[in-house]
């Protein structure tokens, strides 16, 4: 495992951190850095103007920032051109956006789309709403009882020629790492266009987009130390071409007239009307931040942490963790406690300062195929400590004395 970095000293850049709560609900969003709260106080109180509209100096400076970002992120991902980095207002906006302009123009009564059972709703409903429109079929990848996909079922729909192939890089409730490098390579050698959900792959993992080959990769600012409001579509050059585009306004246009519309080149195509800059140039900071840190070093952190919790949980009776061990796993970790609702977990543990997350996790399907209505889900990051997974163990058996 890699040598990890000073996490107490890290801490200090979070102001939240320094209220006292144990925070274990990174997976729903992260906080915050000084370094990003104050990249977009130099915009809000220098430089606030809006972009590519005007020619005097803030506006000047105000696009210069946000594209300026744009190409944080691009080698972030390693894209092979800043056309192909897309700004929207987070993963669930870039998904629909594929689904609306690549899905409407692309996919046809009878054409195939497989799923896997640990997606986000985010990545399902517009593929219901799709198939529903277009005659399409959906079919869905079942995980074992470790939380691992079946890549047995994986190939077997993959023989029947599936017109796209939609999966998570991270299940945001079972934490489990999925093989997205070989499931792309294996989806495309099938004739499939594939779309990775990097929710919670680009905080934890990153990607490179070009070794992977994925046509498309959706992110968000707000669980990468960013802002809410943000966030990114990778599309290939070449696909986003072809699409029409998602909403039409103010910036997504070369020329106007009465009766038609010559649309602006990428990305601006797919960037219509004023867009959330001062956010997107938070975004940028957070890019650096994190690539400051290092991905791997925050992954090999989290890694050790989900190994302390998993052993440290084990020992709580009558409560029952999902998921893979913790070398298959990213730092996130959904129990069921006997004879305790989440919701009620939620709020014993409020009372200790430890704020969790309690529901279906936008899960719905996976829940049903756990067999339990919801889930207490700790999850970590960066700035996470063994001593708030020792605040959360202490929690529980605290909830467990309360409901007898």
């Amino acid at each position: 495992m890699l040598a990890t970095y000073d996490v107490e000293a890290l801490r200090q850049d979070f102001p939240f951190l320094q209220t006292g709560v144990a925070y274990l609900d990174s997976a729903n969003t992260s906080q915050r850095p000084r370094q990003v709260l104050e990249a977009m106080e130099r915009y809000f109180t220098g430089f606030n103007a809006n972009i590519h509209r005007s020619a005097y100096r803030a506006s000047e400076q105000a696009t210069e920032a946000y594209e300026g970002a744009r190409d944080k992120v691009r080698a972030f991902l390693n894209a092979a051109s800043r056309k192909e980095i897309i700004y929207t207002r987070g993963t669930t906006e870039g998904i629909n956006l594929v689904a609306y302009s690549w899905g409407r123009q692309n996919i046809r009564a009878g054409d195939l789309i497989v799923l896997t059972i640990m997606e986000h709703h985010s990545n399902i409903v517009p593929w219901q709403i799709l198939a529903r429109e277009k005659g399409a079929r959906l079919a869905y990848v079942d995980v074992d009882e470790q939380g691992l996909l079946r890549q047995d079922q994986f190939e077997t729909l993959l023989q029947q020629g599936p017109r796209l192939v939609c999966f998570t890089q991270v299940s945001n409730t079972l934490g489990t790492i999925n093989p997205y490098r070989e499931m792309t390579a294996s989806a495309k050698a099938a004739g499939a266009t594939v779309l990775i959900d990097g929710a919670q792959g680009a905080p934890h993992l990153g990607i490179d987009v070009q070794e992977t080959g994925c046509d498309f990769y959706a992110f968000s600012g707000h669980k990468i130390c960013g802002p809410t409001g943000i966030g990114i579509l990778y599309g290939r050059r070449e696909l986003l071409e072809a699409m029409p585009p998602f909403m039409g306004g103010g910036d997504m246009i070369r020329a106007v007239r009465l009766y038609d519309t010559d649309y602006a080149p990428l990305p601006e195509k797919f960037e219509a009307g004023t867009q959330a800059i001062a956010e997107a140039i938070g975004l940028g900071a957070a890019i650096d931040y994190v690539q400051g840190v290092g991905l791997d070093a925050i992954h090999a952190h989290e890694q050790a942490l989900a190994e302390y919790a998993l052993e440290a949980l084990s020992e709580v009776s009558g409560l029952r963790v999902f998921g893979p061990p913790a070398s298959g796993r990213a730092g996130v970790i959904s129990m069921w406690m006997d004879g305790i609702h989440p919701h009620d977990l939620s709020t014993i543990l409020d009372r200790h300062d430890v704020n969790i997350r309690a529901g279906h996790n936008c899960t719905m399907p996976l829940m049903e195929r756990l067999g339990v209505p919801a889930t207490a889900r700790a999850s970590f990051y960066l700035y996470t400590t063994r001593k708030e997974i020792d605040r959360l163990v202490a929690g529980l058996e605290d909830a467990k004395r309360i409901f007898g």
